[in-house]
C-alpha cells in the first residue's frame, strides 16, 4: 500500500536495461488479474527495439519517454486468441461486437494496473500513456495487430532518472458514494476543487495559458469537444475494422 501511496509518473530513465526475467516475472504476476470467465483477453507487445520506438513515437506525440524509456509496453483487448481457441475446438464464437471489446478492454486494464503496482513495488518507474486509443489505428499498423485486438494502454518502464512532485488527487470524499450516487451541489464542486485549484502549479498553469479558470484549460485547451469529436469517430473506425461493430 505505502508504494501505491508514494507513486509518482517516471517520464526520465537511466540508460540501464530492464532484465527480460524481471519484466517476464512481473507480467506472469500480474496475470493473476481479475479476468472475465478466467479467459484472459488481453496481450501485450514488448518493444525495446529503438527503431520500433521511434515509429510508434509519433502515435503517442512524440513524447520524449516514448524512445528514452528502456522498454515500451503495449496492452491489448484481445479477443482473437480466444476466437481462434474456439474455431480451434469446434465452437462457433461471437466476439465481433462492441460488448465483447468492452469485456476485453476491461480484462485489459485490470492486467495492466497490476503490472504497474508489480513494477513499481521492484523500484522501476512506469508512466502511462493516455495517448494510446487516440491513434490506436496507427499502432495496430505498426504492431502489426490481427483483428479483435486494440490497443488500450501504453506504459513506459525504466530505472527512474528523476524524483518529480505527485500529482495532487482530489479527497475521498469527493468520489466515493455511499449507497446510492449524490450528485454534486455547487458548495460541493468548490470543497473539492478550490484546493487543487489554489495549488501555485494549477494557479501558473492558467497564468501562461491566459485562462481564467482551471476547468478552461481542460475544455478550450487539452480535452476539447472538437478534439473529442473527431477522436471518437476514428476509435469507432479502428474498432469497425478491427471487427469489433458487428
Amino acid at each position: 500500500m505505502e508504494t501505491i501511496r508514494k507513486r509518482r509518473s517516471i517520464r526520465k530513465y537511466l540508460a540501464k536495461d530492464v532484465p527480460a526475467d524481471l519484466l517476464d516475472e512481473l507480467l506472469e504476476t500480474a496475470a493473476r488479474a481479475q479476468t472475465m470467465g478466467n479467459l484472459q483477453l488481453y496481450s501485450v507487445v514488448v518493444t525495446r527495439d529503438q527503431a520500433m520506438k521511434e515509429q510508434l513515437s509519433p502515435a503517442h506525440f512524440n513524447q520524449p519517454m516514448v524512445k528514452g524509456a528502456p522498454v515500451v509496453l503495449t496492452f491489448c483487448a484481445d479477443f482473437n486468441r480466444t476466437t481462434q481457441w474456439c474455431k480451434c475446438r469446434k465452437a462457433v464464437p461471437g466476439y465481433d461486437n462492441l460488448l465483447s471489446f468492452m469485456n476485453a478492454a476491461s480484462d485489459a486494464l485490470l492486467f495492466t494496473q497490476n503490472f504497474c503496482n508489480l513494477a513499481e513495488e521492484k523500484g522501476l518507474g512506469i508512466c502511462y500513456l493516455g495517448t494510446t486509443i487516440y491513434n490506436a489505428g496507427d499502432i495496430i499498423r505498426i504492431l502489426q495487430l490481427p483483428k479483435l485486438v486494440v490497443p488500450v494502454a501504453t506504459i513506459t518502464v525504466g530505472w527512474p532518472d528523476e524524483h518529480p512532485e505527485q500529482s495532487d488527487r482530489l479527497p475521498l470524499a469527493a468520489f466515493v458514494h455511499e449507497e446510492t450516487y449524490k450528485d454534486y451541489t455547487p458548495e460541493d464542486i468548490d470543497r473539492y476543487y478550490c484546493p487543487k485549484e489554489a495549488l501555485a502549479e494549477n494557479r501558473h498553469f492558467v497564468e501562461i495559458n491566459q485562462k481564467e479558470t482551471l476547468a478552461q484549460i481542460f475544455t478550450d485547451i487539452r480535452y476539447t469537444r472538437e478534439a473529442n469529436v473527431s477522436i471518437s469517430a476514428s476509435l469507432l473506425k479502428t474498432l469497425q475494422e478491427q471487427g469489433f461493430m458487428q
